[in-house]
């Protein structure tokens, strides 16, 4: 189970990429292949040790930057560690690929070079969300701005199936993200989608509101992709922000203090639970491999947690599953578009 990793998509640069690689290899038995500039990734290897069992290099001179127009520059840049990583991925080099890179280009890198799954419309992005009780689906967190009520059907349709494979959640509550629980709420593309997955064989449970997702009110929650960034952002500035204020007040004095050294190891077990680190990255649902995009952010520890998740989706054959969930939920014959 190779995994293609785009080492030069990330903000942190090269060197904390393959720091993650590097991990992923020592402490997981992960087999790993770094695409990118070969000398970057070379001397990114010497100041860690050396290049550790089951590594390998692929050079790709070019790379697609974060302000880079995705399709103009998976075109222009056919030599980039992403397009080069997603042609590893079509030619059975590596069994998933990984990218911390510009999101729009991974997703027109992976239509051209791995098409979609038979009968999916638009891939989507998935992310993994913390709540109460472990975790829910978020579904789409960005790939598609404007959709149609198909779309989301769809969505759901591979956000079931991811859980349901990947991490043996069997018949996962679904819901629709809405402004009100009533099936009256929303605007009209989610008035539009309701009686589409009311209609399906999912197990559909209605509207939530966006405070019942950290409530784990459903266990993949749908939306279009605008709303589900903006979702997944705000959550993780919300996270940032209760750790940065539980900080602030346990030094305002010394009660606080020894208070907050009394509370350590539960603070520490709360942060795990809401950092993105721990969670990896994004699947990218419907297309023809295993891909995930990681955080522009991501640093060691987040791409060791993308790579374990890329590692789990090939093993568990994510795409098989997708694409009998696509057959299984064809859209019957008359229903609205």
């Amino acid at each position: 189970m190779r995994i293609a990793l785009d080492v030069m998509g990330g903000d942190l640069g090269p060197g904390e990429i393959v720091a993650g690689a590097v991990q992923a290899a020592r402490e997981d038995g992960a087999e790993v292949t770094l695409v990118g500039r070969a000398a970057d990734i070379e001397r990114a290897l010497r100041g860690l040790g050396g290049r550790p069992t089951g590594l390998d290099v692929v050079h790709a001179p070019d790379v697609i930057e974060m302000d880079d127009q995705p399709v103009n520059a998976v075109r222009a840049k056919p030599q980039s560690s992403m397009v080069v990583g997603i042609g590893l991925l079509r030619a059975g080099e590596a069994s998933s690929f990984v990218t911390p890179g510009n999101t729009g280009a991974a997703m027109a890198a992976a239509l051209f070079g791995l098409r979609r799954i038979p009968g999916v419309e638009r891939p989507a992005l998935a992310t993994i969300f913390p709540t109460l009780r472990g975790h829910c689906l978020l579904v789409d967190v960005g790939a598609n701005v404007d959709c149609k009520p198909d779309h989301l059907l769809q969505f759901a349709v591979m956000g079931a199936a991811y859980l349901e494979r990947v991490f043996d959640r069997q018949y996962p509550r679904v819901a629709l993200l809405s402004n009100g629980e009533e099936d009256t709420k929303g605007n009209a593309l989610v008035h539009d989608a309701y009686p589409l997955l009311r209609g399906s064989q999912l197990n559909f449970v209605g509207n939530v509101e966006g405070k019942d997702i950290t409530q784990h009110a459903a266990d993949v929650i749908v939306m279009d992709g605008f709303v589900g960034n903006v979702v997944l952002k705000h959550g993780e500035g919300c996270a940032k922000l209760l750790g940065q204020l539980i900080d602030e007040e346990a030094r305002r004095d010394p009660i606080s203090m020894l208070g907050g050294l009394l509370m350590k190891r539960a603070f520490g077990r709360v942060r795990r639970r809401t950092d993105y680190d721990e969670y990896g990255g994004a699947p990218l649902l419907g297309v023809q491999g295993v891909c995930i995009v990681a955080h522009g952010r991501s640093n060691a520890k987040a791409i060791r947690s993308a790579l374990r998740v890329a590692r789990h989706a090939a093993e568990a054959d994510l795409t098989g599953a997708i694409r009998a969930g696509i057959e299984a939920h064809a859209r019957p014959e008359g229903a609205a578009v």
